[in-house]
This record gives C-alpha cells, sequence and structure tokens, in this order.
C-alpha cells in the first residue's frame, strides 16, 4: 500500500461501472480459480526517465546485461521438429542457430565460425552438419568439430576445445527459449507461478495459424508498452468502446510476469452514453450503421453471454465438447499475460501471442510480432507451422489478411508508436508519467529493467 501525489491511499480509488471480479459472478459458467486471483501492486509514482527510449547508451546496456543474459523466446517446437533442422534468433545484433540435435534436445550455437568468424547460417532451414560458407570448417549438429580443410596447417585446434559454444536452451508450453549465459536459473524457475496460470489452458497443443511481423520506428519499449495497458482505447481504439470495459480491466502483478484482463461484452465506463446489448454485439463484429448484423441480440439477452456461447461453438466444432466447460470470460475476455522481458503469451481460446524486439542494433526501431495459435482436433495430426509474414515498409497491418480485424486496431496502435519516439526526442521533459494502476504493468516493465540493466 502506498500514497499517490494527492494523499489518497493507493487502491482505494478505481473506475466507475462494475469491476471485473462483480463482472465474474454474472458468468453463465463455473468461472476458473487462475481469473479469481487478485494481485494489484503498487510500484511507486515516480516518471520513468526517456533516456530508456532515446538513449543508445541504454541500449548498449540493455545488450549487455539483459539480451545476454536473459531467458528468450526464439520459435516453437513444431517450426524445428527433426534432427538438423534449426532456426535463426536475432536480438540486438546477435544471432544464435537454434537447433534440432541428433539425439532429439534443442541446442543454441552462437552464429559465428570459430575460424574466422563468418557468419554460420543465414537463414532458417535444415542440414546435415554445420559449415562455414568462407573457409569449410565444419561442426556436426551437435556441435562437435567435424572437419578442417588442410588440417595439417592446424596442430594448435584441438577437437575437444573446438567445439561450437552453446547457450542454455529450455521448453514451455511449446515455446522454444534461449538464454545466452551460462549462469543463468533453469528456464521453468523463471517462469515461475506463470506455469501454474496456464495448466487449464494448453498451448503447447496449439498449431502456428499466423505469424506477422513488422518494423516499427519506435523503440522496442515503446511498441510493447502499447499493449500494456487498456488506458489507450478511450483515444485510440473508440470504435471498441462500445463492448470493452477498458479502464475496468484488472492488473496484476508478481515477479517475473504480470497479466492485464480486459473484459469484453461490457461498455466502457468512459462512454458518455448507454449502448444496448444489441449495440455492443454489432460493435463487437464490426458491422457498420448501413448493415444489417448477422447477430440480433434482444434487450432481455446479455450479449456478453450470447458472443460466448457463439465462441463455444465456432470451438466445439474444432475441439469438441470442452469447451462447453468454460467460462464465459475464457470466450470474451482479453487475458493478456507478459513473461519479462518482451514475451506476450494470451490466455484461453485467444489465440493472440505477442513478441517486441529491438530491429536489429537500431535502439531508434524495433520488430513487433503478433503470432496466432490455433487449437486442433484431438483426432487431428498437428498442423504445420506457417510462414512468417513480414510486411513491408509501406505495408500495414491489414495488409496482413490473416489478422482479420485485428488489422484495423494494430494500424491505429501503428499510428502512435513512432510519434511518441519523436515526441520523446523532442520533449523538455525529463520523464513519462504513468498511471498508478491502469499503467502498473507498464511500470512493472521498467522496475524489471533496473532489477537487470545498470545503465
Amino acid at each position: 500500500m502506498g500514497n499517490d501525489t494527492s494523499g489518497q491511499a493507493w487502491g482505494d480509488a478505481r473506475s466507475p461501472g462494475i469491476s471485473y471480479q462483480q463482472l465474474l459472478d454474472t458468468d453463465t459458467h463455473d468461472v476458473p480459480a487462475v481469473l479469481r486471483i487478485e494481485a494489484p501492486k503498487y510500484l511507486g509514482s515516480d516518471d520513468v526517465s526517456i533516456h530508456r527510449y532515446i538513449s543508445r547508451e541504454w541500449h548498449e546496456a540493455e545488450k549487455r546485461d539483459l539480451w545476454a543474459k536473459v531467458w528468450q523466446y526464439a520459435c516453437r517446437t513444431d517450426e524445428i521438429p527433426e534432427p538438423g533442422d534449426y532456426y535463426l534468433y536475432e536480438i540486438a545484433g546477435a544471432s544464435y542457430i537454434v537447433m534440432r540435435a541428433l539425439d532429439g534436445d534443442i541446442r543454441a550455437y552462437p552464429n559465428a565460425c570459430l575460424h574466422r568468424g563468418r557468419q554460420l547460417k543465414d537463414h532458417d532451414g535444415h542440414c546435415s552438419e554445420i559449415r562455414c560458407p568462407f573457409h569449410g570448417f565444419a561442426w556436426t549438429i551437435d556441435g562437435a568439430l567435424h572437419d578442417v580443410p588442410a588440417r595439417w596447417d592446424f596442430p594448435h585446434v584441438e577437437a575437444e576445445n573446438f567445439s561450437l559454444p552453446q547457450c542454455k536452451t529450455g521448453v514451455w508450453q511449446g515455446f522454444v527459449f534461449i538464454n545466452p549465459d551460462p549462469e543463468a536459473e533453469p528456464l521453468i524457475d523463471f517462469i515461475g507461478d506463470m506455469d501454474a496460470h496456464f495448466t487449464e489452458w494448453n498451448l503447447e497443443r496449439r498449431h502456428k495459424e499466423s505469424h506477422v511481423a513488422k518494423v516499427i520506428q519506435a523503440n522496442w519499449k515503446i511498441a510493447q508498452e502499447a499493449f500494456c495497458e487498456a488506458y489507450h482505447v478511450n483515444a485510440t481504439h473508440p470504435q471498441i468502446l462500445p463492448y470493452l470495459g477498458d479502464t475496468n480491466s484488472q492488473i496484476d502483478v508478481w515477479d517475473n510476469f504480470s497479466r492485464v484482463i480486459t473484459p469484453g461484452g461490457t461498455p466502457s465506463p468512459n462512454l458518455d452514453w448507454t449502448p444496448t446489448e444489441d449495440e455492443m454485439m454489432r460493435a463487437m463484429m464490426d458491422v457498420r450503421e448501413d448493415q444489417e448484423s448477422p447477430v440480433t441480440v434482444k434487450d432481455h439477452q446479455s450479449m456478453r453471454a450470447l458472443g460466448a456461447a457463439g465462441g463455444r461453438a465456432r470451438w466445439r466444432a474444432v475441439v469438441g465438447g470442452g469447451v462447453d466447460n468454460m467460462s464465459d470470460a475464457e470466450m470474451m475476455d482479453s487475458i493478456d499475460y507478459t513473461l519479462f522481458p518482451n514475451f506476450h503469451p494470451w490466455g484461453a481460446f485467444n489465440r493472440i501471442v505477442y513478441r517486441f524486439r529491438p530491429n536489429g542494433d537500431d535502439h531508434r526501431s524495433s520488430i513487433m510480432e503478433c503470432i496466432l495459435l490455433a487449437p486442433y482436433g484431438a483426432d487431428q495430426d498437428k498442423p504445420p507451422p506457417c510462414e512468417i509474414n513480414w510486411l513491408d515498409e509501406h505495408e500495414t497491418f491489414t495488409d496482413a489478411p490473416e489478422l482479420g480485424m485485428l488489422g484495423k486496431v494494430f494500424n491505429q496502435d501503428l499510428f502512435n508508436m513512432s510519434k511518441v519516439q519523436k515526441g520523446l526526442e523532442q520533449t523538455h521533459k525529463p520523464g513519462v508519467t504513468l498511471a498508478n494502476y491502469q499503467e502498473a504493468k507498464v511500470r512493472w516493465l521498467h522496475v524489471k529493467l533496473g532489477e537487470w540493466v545498470d545503465g
């Protein structure tokens, strides 16, 4: 508990309208215990220095203290299913070969030849050996030295001391993580209690249906923070206010992970009018005023319950009757987790996973990725993962039809990001000011950065 700048005890102030826990009380089904957990946390009210967004020095500190030492999501296991399959993971100027070894384990090697340093792999693929294109030094896919051309001229190269160095690797819910720090704690310890949150939502039994990536002209934290709070919905996404309880989101903070749960099927307290149940449905389905809605909601019906029933019908055809036990909340709400520093898996049957990272070694641009993980039937083989759709500079998210209605929403976010970068480089104010509760997830990110980065 703390005090805000007005002297009011933190936690007393809240948005008008129904709270998230009160909304769960109206659910037509049993609500999973994980959604009943509340973990608010006061993290202070100090401004966050703009140095973290605009400074090359801070970027260099992140490279040294964060990206070289933290667990980070690289790829999915089904993207490297067979021995010899490999995936290039690149972060802040570093590059790693994430490879399936002969024994089925996953290994990660820095992407550099031990002879003259040439990058060993230039793109994802499959190989029977890791051979440098420059002079031909080669290693097995398990990393052992395999071939040295003109071996007679390298009596000083001892095979047992010339294996490819390895980074730590780990797998969680079908996601492959790497950590370049040999002293890093095990992945499961880093994930901590977040693992228990996903026992009811098995992300391993999902396939990568879509993967869209775009370079954003803003620091990676600016891009990520646009997806860490719903406070911006009022100004940035006004079309979704009739059915989204933006400022009634629940924000929970733990150690290495946090979440924001934003309720669907309930109107924003920021509206100065009260939408009908049918108007909420039309807004959610993005139906224009001159169009007929495919679903009409009568005043005595609950749009939230009806929308949840529609979600169950959709997924029942794919995964069977198990969805009939899932709550309205699991069908309707945005349950956005973030594992520090940049991995965003969503709970329940929402398919979204976000990742935000620096664009190469440029601290003024970043890569935003949206991955859609879809469930598939119990009697189905797992569909193969999709290819990444890299959007060109002139393209926007609506040029990725696989994103559906998300494309329009992402474009509204995209409109702000580069302008935030420019604004922070032009402002005379030394820090950004955050809300105590609604932007607690953003503040949590910076608290964690402060623990890791000596900037």
